[in-house]
């Protein structure tokens, strides 16, 4: 008997019917036999592409990922010899599942990605679909070009899927949608006529009977569509009306890949805007700053947003104050961009926009960090709104609704009203300057589907009172096309029907969207904790403890597909390695969602697909800070590994990787016989062959003396010393100048591998006037333990650093880490691990880094100290965060110690791609090499003679040393070499 996920895909067009497996057997053979890319029907591949951003999962029974447009097109057509449905696929960020299909998945985005031209002359761009809108906006800027609509994930949505849905973003409002930018489309319908369209009837003639159609419903044309800006939903006929040019391409723009699929676009591009410039206005709602927007519109704006304040403070929470500029006081605020040919013609028109903005309260931001932070919060708005402020998730669905813009105040207060009787909440956020409301609802799909479609209902209702739009530039998909009738007449939607069915009369392009659709409530995509998931090692208490719940965090919104080290990021790096779906978080949150739903992935934690995608997982935690939803990967893959493994035999590197510190102090006995031994390569490659590790890796030396012995030879006496320097009345040291104490913590890596770095950090804190103290017990955290998924071994080693670190803690000395990582762990991992322990919350909040320690007004060398920060003005220096420090404490402190200190650095953003156990794993070297190439190698190529390379991760330093004979230094050590 077939499984429910196997059932055979049939349509019009299809073959007489044979066994599910057999057909689609009889597909993928035919689809390998003339598409030159990948051709898939595995589970694995299969997973990651159930869903997009929406609330919707639906299999696909085969994904293709072509090689260029030949390929895509010959993928096309062989699937729709065969009968079976089509979904065309860019980056998957669709909230409204118009991503997803149950035939065949072809995913433009991995290679059909060309741009063919930028024409500076015509100010147009020849592009494939697969094209990601910020490597657009990049060929076209040295140009002083752009295109116009700018989605917040523009840097990684493809122009396929903007011309799919009409996408709009901030700027809309000054350069129109997508539909308002595209010159022509080349394109096959469901038939296999392949033609281009554009203006003028271009292609018109190529559909038999389109003409007529717009014949017979010029009325209904001219009344019902076109109503106002944001009005995406159903289809934009209106662009075939002779008035508006029979434009073909305009009206196919926003289709959802239900009449036809893109092959290759041309489209328009506009100058950029000069000194652009931020208003920031202040309000006591989001209905009242709605009521602004029209008086603001006749100033010409570049863009007006909608921002809620509870979205503001969830970013505060999440990343902190400092993250956050200072903002005019409100409830709600709008950010106004204004441009001009000069800044003080910019200037002008920002402060004529708050003469008119009916409110007091305001703020102007030039173009610079501030302002970017301001369009960050803007960018990552999907993700941050996808959880309400008591913590609840929160799901798309009534994502973009939209109404002229001079009703909006309005449509909000009833919005409001109607969430409040069905007792749901969300963040509002949007393009108020064109009426476009982005809102997450904490519906509780989690039980059913019934709220939803309740709420959408009458949702539906309200946005047609207003004359509004179910979609603002998102589309319907499954989300909303059942709904169309709340703002159509039926004559308009068996147009859209005709329309559909000249193009797709076998209705095999993206079927179950916008005619013919699926009800709102059908293949939802609701986390079922299923039994075997309620034992876990971390408690998720940010989701209740419920494994299933962390795993759905991911909303699919895809920040971790986009290159974020070119604004900083480090997410994900194995994906910016090997541009595979597979490897990117999103794709590996979908795989251990199907393990939690049973269905296409069986097997629960030991199956295959989950292992396959979790393998290139670097465990670099960028997503628990990068992803605006908050996913962190590298606890789900410790979780999965621990329950995989607990009380069965584990691979060999689990043991040599993960008990590391233990071999660690082995070797700490004879290092010099250890390091020897090492040093004999055919000895080194058994070594690495019998560990799991791979044999092109060097072993790093254990050190002749670890900071252990010499901490009691020196170290001791240096502190002693320096203590009885301080000030004595009748042989008593005097209370008003008795010097702090710090806990120096020294972990196994900094203990073993490399004890110059605490040796160095013992000097500089002596110097600072602090009164050093080492734990007389050693304190491992764990951490490789974690890495390895053994979480029953990593909270024996933090229990055991608890009762070593603890009373420092709770006595208010502060602890300093010296190895990021670890350091981490304290701050981050300790209490997932122990959530209800108060000596974990103690030891986590007394942690510093070295940095925050000595710029803290808390902890910060006081006024009698003598101590001035050495003077670093001759130093350039090439710095590598490390990815734990980045995502849990951030680096701004150390980038602020170092520039203050006068010296000249360079922040690299990514991983170093060593990342702990994960680079010295058998497997795992290539792709390793691959993410150094994304910032770390580059950067120390170009460095001049005399840089030096600042990194406090020991696997940061030994990957520069291993991959380009570069040797690192610490902020510790380059600080006591300035003393």
């Amino acid at each position: 008997m077939a499984s429910p996920v196997d059932v055979e895909i049939t349509g019009p067009g299809a073959q007489p019917a044979r066994s599910a497996a057999d057909a689609r057997a009889a597909l993928v053979a035919a689809l390998r036999a003339s598409v030159d890319g990948e051709v898939s029907d595995s589970s694995l591949r299969r997973a990651e592409y159930t869903t997009d951003a929406s609330n919707y999962r639906v299999v696909p029974q085969v994904v293709v990922i072509p090689k260029d447009v030949d390929d895509a097109l010959a993928a096309i057509t062989v699937t729709r010899e065969a009968g079976v449905p089509i979904t065309a696929r860019g980056a998957g960020t669709s909230c409204a599942g118009n991503s997803i299909g149950p035939g065949v998945v072809i995913d433009f985005s991995r290679h059909v990605n060309t741009i063919h031209e930028v024409d500076v002359e015509n100010r147009t761009a020849r592009i494939d679909p697969g094209v990601i809108m910020s490597s657009l906006q990049k060929a076209a800027a040295p140009h002083g070009l752009r295109f116009g609509p700018d989605p917040s994930t523009q840097n990684r949505a493809t122009l396929g899927g903007m011309i799919g849905n009409n996408a709009c973003g901030p700027h809309a409002v000054a350069y129109g949608r997508t539909s308002d930018n595209v010159v022509d489309l080349d394109v096959v319908d469901g038939l296999g006529r392949r033609f281009a369209a554009g203006a003028n009837g271009q292609g018109v003639d190529r559909v038999p009977g389109l003409g007529e159609l717009v014949t017979a419903n010029m009325a209904l044309l001219r009344t019902e569509l076109g109503r106002f800006g944001r009005q995406v939903s159903g289809y934009s006929l209106e662009h075939l009306l002779p008035e508006n040019g029979t434009n073909l391409a305009r009206a196919l723009v926003g289709t959802e890949g239900t009449v036809m699929s893109i092959l290759g676009a041309t489209v328009r591009l506009v100058p950029i805007a000069g000194a652009p410039t931020l208003v920031v206005l202040g309000y006591p709602d989001m209905p009242s700053a709605a009521d602004a927007v029209p008086a603001l519109l006749t100033h010409s704006p570049l863009a007006i947003e909608g921002l809620d304040a509870r979205l503001v403070d969830v970013v505060r929470r999440a990343k902190g104050a400092a993250t956050v500029p200072a903002l005019p006081p409100g409830g709600g605020w709008l950010m106004v961009e204004v441009g001009g040919s000069t800044a003080a013609e910019a200037m002008a028109s920002a402060e004529a926009i708050v003469r008119d903005s009916g409110t007091t309260a305001s703020r102007i931001l030039p173009a610079g960090p501030e302002a970017t932070a301001m369009w960050q919060i803007r960018a990552d708005g999907a993700g941050l709104a996808g959880r309400t402020p008591s913590g609840a998730q929160a799901w798309p669905g009534w994502e973009d609704s939209a109404v002229p813009p001079a009703k909006l105040g309005a449509y909000l207060r009833d919005l409001d009203v109607l969430m409040a009787e069905f007792g749901v909440d969300g963040l509002p956020y949007g393009h108020f300057g064109d009426g476009c409301v982005h809102l997450r609802i904490d519906i509780p799909l989690e039980a059913s589907g019934d709220i939803l479609r309740s709420f959408m209902t009458q949702a539906a209702a309200l946005v047609g009172k207003y004359g509004g739009s179910l979609s603002g530039e998102h589309g319907d998909g499954r989300a909303r096309s059942e709904l169309l009738p709340a703002m159509y007449s039926p004559a308009a939607i068996t147009m859209f029907e005709q329309f559909k069915a000249l193009f797709d009369p076998n209705d095999l392009l993206n079927p179950g969207v916008l005619v013919r659709p699926n009800a709102i409530d059908a293949d939802l995509r609701r986390p079922h904790a299923k039994p075997i998931l309620a034992k876990t090692g971390f408690s998720f208490s940010h989701d209740d403890g419920d494994f299933s719940k962390a795993i759905h965090r991911c909303v699919g919104v895809g920040k971790c597909r986009a290159d974020s080290t070119a604004a900083g990021g480090f997410m994900c790096p194995s994906y910016l390695a090997t541009k595979d779906e597979k490897d990117s978080t999103r794709g590996r949150a979908r795989v251990l969602q199907e393990m939690a739903n049973g269905t296409l992935v069986t097997g629960s934690w030991r199956s295959p697909e989950v292992h396959a995608a979790l393998d290139l997982c670097l465990s670099c935690k960028a997503c628990s800070s990068d992803c605006p939803a908050g996913v962190d990967m590298a606890q789900l893959k410790s979780e999965v590994l621990h329950n995989t493994y607990k009380g069965r035999l584990r691979p060999m590197n689990h043991y040599a990787l993960g008990w590391l510190p233990r071999w660690a102090r082995l070797a700490s006995y004879l290092p010099k016989i250890a390091n020897f031994a090492l040093s004999i390569k055919p000895l080194a490659t058994v070594v690495l062959t019998l560990g799991g590790m791979d044999t092109r890796r060097s072993i790093p030396s254990f050190a002749d003396v670890p900071f252990r012995t010499w901490w009691k030879r020196e170290g001791a006496a240096l502190a002693a010393t320096s203590r009885a320097g301080v000030g004595q009345a009748g042989g008593q040291v005097t209370e008003a100048k008795r010097k702090p104490k710090v806990v120096l913590w020294t972990d196994s890596f900094s203990d073993s591998l490399a004890p110059n770095v605490p040796e160095a950090a013992v000097k500089v804190l002596l110097a600072a006037g602090y009164d050093v103290v080492i734990p007389e017990d050693e304190a491992c955290c764990g951490l490789t333990w974690i890495s390895t998924g053994q979480l029953d071994g990593a909270k024996k080693k933090l229990s055991t650093l608890m009762d070593t670190l603890g009373p420092f803690a709770v006595n208010g000395i502060p602890i300093v880490g010296l190895e990021p990582s670890c350091t981490a762990v304290l701050r981050s991992d300790l209490l997932d691990l122990f959530p209800e322990d108060p000596r974990a919350h103690a030891v986590s909040a007394a942690t510093h880094t070295l940095a925050e320690l000595l710029t803290d007004p808390e902890t910060a060398p006081g006024p009698d100290s003598g101590w001035a920060m050495p003077d670093l003005s001759d130093v350039t220096a090439v710095a590598q965060p490390h990815c734990h420090q980045y995502s849990v404490m951030g680096y701004q402190t150390d980038e602020a110690l170092l520039r203050g200190a006068g010296a000249t650095i360079t922040t690299l953003a990514g991983c170093c791609g060593l990342a702990g156990n994960f680079g010295m794993e058998k497997g795992h070297y290539d792709v390793s090499v691959a993410v150094a190439e994304n910032a770390l190698l580059p950067a120390l190529r170009q460095a001049g003679e005399g840089d030096i390379f600042l990194a406090d991760g020991f696997s940061c330093r030994t990957q520069a040393d291993d991959l380009a004979g570069v040797k690192g230094k610490a902020l510790a050590e380059l600080l006591a070499e300035r003393l």
